[in-house]
């Protein structure tokens, strides 16, 4: 099994893909989809950006399934806008190719890659380092917690 883990945004928006083989979790690829190519790109433009690199990736790859954080407020409720509008590109494009789409709570996706629902960014990031056998930190963050989601995922199937 494949998983496409997107961690939705729409400036930089994270992705991971893990597989399901051998017994075994292995990253295949993962990085970050960069929205925002100039200081004042448009909304609009931003999320077509995010939707047509997903699509891509989704072709690509061709993966089971795609895991996507829930959006959640905290603080700031635009921030929870503005992911609201990557989760909706990121859902978009996974529709559009056929491939189900599972939402987690980040608590759940940091509880099942460090067994603790409020691991710090830096324990998730080392966490799936060590997990799907990396030489290094996933970096930037947003890759990480990509990876992250779809380790939750294929964690939560195999039950």
């Amino acid at each position: 099994m494949r998983v496409l883990g997107v961690d939705p945004g729409t400036v930089t928006a994270g992705y991971g893909i893990v597989e399901r083989r051998r017994g075994g979790l292995h990253p295949v690829a993962f990085g970050v989809i960069r929205a925002r190519t100039a200081r004042h790109t448009r909304m609009a433009d931003r999320l077509l950006r995010v939707f047509a690199a997903l699509e891509q990736l989704i072709e690509r790859y061709g993966p089971d399934a795609v895991a996507i954080e829930q959006a959640f407020v905290y603080k700031n409720p635009r921030s929870a806008l503005m992911i609201g509008h990557g989760r909706a590109a990121a859902m978009l494009a996974a529709a559009r190719a056929g491939v189900a789409v599972y939402e987690y709570q980040p608590a759940l996706v940091k509880k099942a890659v460090t067994g603790s629902g409020r691991a710090s960014k830096s324990q998730v990031q080392d966490m799936v380092r060590r997990l799907l056998g990396l030489a290094r930190v996933p970096e930037p963050a947003d890759a990480a917690d990509a990876l992250a989601v779809a380790f939750c995922h294929l964690h939560r199937s195999a039950r």
